[in-house]
């Protein structure tokens, strides 16, 4: 049996199609503008090199989750609240009204641009009456006989604790109820360090808002909530303001952290997506592969026809 060969332009719109596969594949746009079906804005990025690099280290995008992640691990953000800077994380170790469950705790990292919104409701729960440092002598208020053991969480948080212990799953703990659960952020130190081993509690609690059902414990949002500032001042930068009119998404590149925008195609410039500013070299190094390859393509036109 005879096969016959394929024509010249065969091969020639074979090449071409392979030209043009391999041009798409550089042109792609590296920072995305979401993750799953959150949107990702400044400061927050897809990939290294999006975003703000103060904020890469602590918030990513892994196989389409996004992820906050500290010295005491990793978790998912649930929402980004955009016009007011606060970002909202669950924890799954954390107990709630549905769930009580053992956890070694919460902290963000010492130089993480992040702080606690001062909505966020922290309880520790089931903790050790006799040996908890949270419950210690306090000489300014004592009982009768001198002796009395003061806690260190806010006192007006009792009727929260008693609301999380009328949950079914956490009144399942087995040692005394504490009337006095909820601690205050300026005992757990600047970085908000909250070490249940340490506090000898097993489990705890968090949420930042009611709901509209301070009585009901059902009905909270759990989880926590974070402020960010993009600066000292929390002034949005004007260049990448600039950057996203044009359709661009904000990064940065080399060993300075310089600021560049991310264009559709590939192309990074040092201003914006209307390219009225220079190049970076990743873009000039992605120009010259891309005029390459179409002088090649032309020249091989030629060579057919000629």
């Amino acid at each position: 049996m005879k096969f016959s060969s394929p024509s010249t332009p065969t091969l020639s719109i074979i090449f071409l199609s392979t030209s043009l596969l391999q041009l798409t594949f550089i042109s792609s746009q590296i920072c995305q503008r979401s993750c799953g079906k959150l949107p990702f804005k400044f400061p927050f990025g897809s990939d290294p090199g999006c975003g703000d690099p103060r904020f890469n280290p602590h918030v990513s995008c892994s196989q389409g989750n996004p992820i906050f992640t500290t010295h005491t691990g990793s978790y998912p953000i649930t929402n980004i609240d955009y016009t007011k800077k606060v970002m909202y994380i669950s924890d799954p170790s954390m107990s709630t009204c549905s769930c009580n469950q053992q956890s070694k705790g919460f902290s963000l990292d010492w130089d993480a641009p992040f702080s606690f919104q001062d909505d966020n409701v922290f309880a520790l729960l089931d903790c050790s009456l006799s040996n908890s440092p949270v419950f210690q002598q306090n000489s300014l208020c004592t009982d009768q006989k001198n002796n009395s053991k003061v806690s260190l969480c806010d006192n007006q948080g009792a009727p929260i604790c008693s609301f999380l212990y009328s949950c079914q799953a956490i009144s399942t703990i087995n040692l005394p109820i504490s009337t006095c659960c909820v601690y205050t952020p300026v005992d757990l130190g600047p970085a908000f360090e909250m070490d249940l081993e340490k506090l000898q509690c097993s489990s705890y609690s968090g949420f930042y808002s009611f709901n509209e059902h301070e009585s009901d414990p059902n009905s909270w949002n759990y989880g926590i909530a974070l402020k960010y500032k993009f600066s000292v001042n929390n002034e949005y930068p004007d260049s990448c303001v600039n950057c996203e009119r044009s359709n661009g998404v904000c990064g940065y590149y080399g060993n300075y952290n310089s600021f560049i925008c991310n264009c559709p195609y590939g192309i990074n410039t040092t201003n914006d997506c209307f390219f009225g500013a220079s190049y970076n070299y990743g873009s000039r190094l992605r120009s010259l592969q891309i005029g390459t390859w179409l002088i090649y393509c032309l020249a091989w036109l030629l060579v057919l026809v000629l």
